[in-house]
């Protein structure tokens, strides 16, 4: 039995993901971004042991996140799913004077790796429109540039993929990949997804719990159980360390070796 915390799962893949691992006989701890998602959350999953409650547009929140969640001890694997789409617009500034879109979907699972107790697996939720981004770390917050919903959501996804190796490279002894899940019926990925919802959730699952050997890997991107080729970008150590360091400047904590 293993214990998984998974951001992001009030609905959609993040719960889908809880109840398939509450299923197998796992501990599982979710989170929702408010009281009212949190009960309409335990409702949908009872059998969850927690429900940790906090907005991750804002560091103050992703810092709460981490603290509600370092309260209930280490964690076997977690599964950073929170995320949010392309339809955000420009105009909207978080608190910090972040897009919401780079807030929740790049700083937030830099910040919550830093903070929660270190898991013996990490798993980032990127996207396929990742490879035709490019990661544009000197605007990552579209200071510079003419906003475009769909391209800005491409480059967080890059930059979770960047992230999950970056962590792969400095922590050797945690197994930090990341999952392409498909264009699904959630409510990010609207009503038209075409790919199988039933499968969207399953991968991120398996690379947290499986005793399957090919699940114990690091530095992997998966499609639907099988790895998947990526953005040459994300593999640039360089690149990888520029959003690092942008990452500690934006919200003070520093990712450590």
């Amino acid at each position: 039995m293993a214990r998984v915390f998974i951001t992001g799962s009030s609905t959609g893949l993040g719960l889908m993901a809880g109840q398939l691992l509450a299923e197998q006989g796992h501990e599982v701890v979710l989170h929702a971004r408010n009281p009212t998602r949190a009960d309409d959350t335990r409702n949908a999953l009872p059998t969850a042991v927690a429900i940790v409650t906090g907005d991750l547009t804002t560091i103050a929140g992703m810092r709460s996140v981490a603290e509600q969640a370092n309260a209930h001890g280490r964690f076997d694997a977690v599964i950073h799913n929170a995320g949010v789409g392309y339809r955000e617009p420009q105009s909207t500034k978080t608190a910090d004077g972040l897009p919401p879109l780079f807030a929740v979907n790049t700083l937030a699972p830099y910040v919550l790796t830093v903070l929660i107790q270190r898991p013996k697996r990490l798993v980032y939720l990127s996207s396929g429109l990742h490879r035709g981004a490019s990661a544009n770390l000197d605007d990552l917050t579209w200071e510079k540039r003419r906003w475009d919903g769909a391209q800005a959501y491409a480059e967080t996804k890059l930059h979770d993929l960047m992230l999950t190796l970056a962590v792969a490279r400095r922590w050797p002894d945690v197994w930090s990949n990341a999952v392409e899940p498909g264009w699904v019926a959630t409510r990010m990925g609207g009503p038209g997804a075409s790919d199988d919802m039933d499968q969207g959730h399953r991968t991120q699952v398996w690379l947290a719990v499986s005793d399957d050997l090919a699940a114990h890997v690091t530095g992997g991107y998966f499609f639907h159980l099988q790895r998947r080729e990526t953005n040459p970008q994300a593999h640039d150590v360089n690149l990888q360390d520029q959003l690092m360091s942008a990452c500690t400047r934006l919200s003070g904590v520093s990712l450590p070796d």
